[in-house]
């Protein structure tokens, strides 16, 4: 009987998963996702020859539907293979985790105390959590964090200008994505060698985005905060904005917590400024005025970022594309290269365009270093997993 690890990513819609097997080191075995969530739910799966599951799953959609249905396959597909283990994404891990861990109720409990930081995440990534407590009760859960990889940053680089007692209570900036980056930073030395260990900038670019200043492969400057609103203007989450403005909509315009909640994470960013779409494929195919502003607002401000992260490296040598956006839209790439001239970084047009589901460098010969790396957060919880289970 081979012995398998589930890796799991939760979200408000979603459930990404993959199966590991763990003989010597994680091999992956399958991988798919539920979508749908809640209402009918659509179930697809990929192995590694490209054989494809595709269904209709007629149920009431939630997690434990989706998760009783997930072991169910697994036991009936994959025979073979014993679950050892089950790693999640927990996009917050606050001050207290700063590496994978064992889950048990304790930390369950910290991380629910964290749900108002990461609002459209944690609920969901936590929810998971419990519902295979119930499903598979003696199978091992572990927490991989989004926050642990940004641990390395200096104190400067984390603070707020605000009373020294809001530190000491835990309010600072953490950063996100963490997993994504802990891939690249795995990856990129395979691909450039040595040059690895000197300052990248990675722009992880999705519904969600943010960046990120490695320097000896280590994160020194992040764009998000103490939540995932701060930074670059995302798919429904405003990005960086003056508090000032919210201090207005409540005192001027009588607008609560929960309504700025509703607009900051759920109403402002490509869908607020285009009033079309959060969806940055269907933006581009759209071409109307707005659509093209909220496409370019979001490349000046990966401009701008990018700016602010070298100015933290003092230079930078490697600059990196990835996340949904960064690793699919050749356009968007293009326009955030165009403005970049200054600091030497050009890309080639025909690299740019060549489809390509692996890593490749896009830039000209007398270049800085660009590249488009797929990014894979599940194989980064699943080796963290084998690591815990093996510890």
């Amino acid at each position: 009987m081979m012995q398998g690890v589930l890796t799991l990513n939760s979200g408000s819609s979603s459930i990404k998963f993959a199966l590991y097997s763990m003989e010597k080191e994680p091999t992956l075995i399958c991988q798919g996702e539920y979508e749908g969530l809640p209402g009918r739910l659509h179930f697809s799966a990929q192995d590694t020859k490209g054989s494809l599951d595709d269904e209709i799953i007629h149920d009431k959609a939630d997690f434990e539907t989706a998760l009783r249905h997930l072991l169910d396959w697994i036991k009936k597909s994959y025979s073979d293979v014993q679950l050892t283990a089950a790693g999640h994404r927990i996009v917050h891990g606050g001050e207290r985790y700063i590496e994978s861990v064992i889950i048990d109720e304790n930390i369950l409990k910290y991380l629910e105390t964290l749900i108002p930081l990461a609002p459209l995440h944690q609920p969901h990534n936590l929810a998971a959590i419990r519902v295979l407590q119930i499903l598979h009760p003696t199978l091992p859960q572990v927490a991989c964090f989004d926050t642990a990889f940004h641990h390395t940053q200096p104190k400067l680089a984390t603070l707020f200008a605000l009373p020294q007692h809001f530190w000491d209570e835990g309010i600072r900036r953490f950063g996100f994505h963490g997993l994504s980056y802990q891939y690249i930073s795995e990856t990129l030395p395979k691909l450039i060698g040595e040059k690895a260990k000197g300052r990248i900038v990675v722009a992880h670019l999705g519904n969600g985005a943010s960046m990120c200043a490695l320097k000896d492969l280590k994160s020194i400057a992040t764009t998000m905060g103490l939540t995932a609103l701060d930074g670059l203007p995302m798919g429904t989450r405003c990005g960086s904005i003056d508090p000032g403005v919210l201090l207005y909509l409540g005192s001027a315009k009588g607008y609560t917590n929960q309504d700025m909640t509703d607009l900051l994470y759920n109403k402002s960013g490509l869908l607020g400024l285009s009033g079309q779409s959060n969806d940055m494929r269907e933006l581009l195919s759209l071409k109307t005025p707005e659509a093209n502003e909220a496409i370019d607002y979001f490349c000046y401000h990966i401009q701008r970022e990018l700016g602010s992260l070298v100015a933290a490296l003092g230079g930078v040598d490697t600059f990196v594309f990835t996340g949904g956006i960064g690793e699919n839209a050749s356009l968007i790439r293009q326009k955030v290269c165009e403005g970049l001239k200054w600091l030497n970084i050009e890309i080639d047009e025909t690299l740019n365009l060549s489809p390509s589901s692996k890593a490749i460098q896009i830039s000209k010969a007398e270049s800085k270093s660009v590249w488009v790396i797929p990014t894979n957060e599940e194989i980064i919880i699943a080796k963290d997993v084998f690591k815990l289970m093996k510890a």
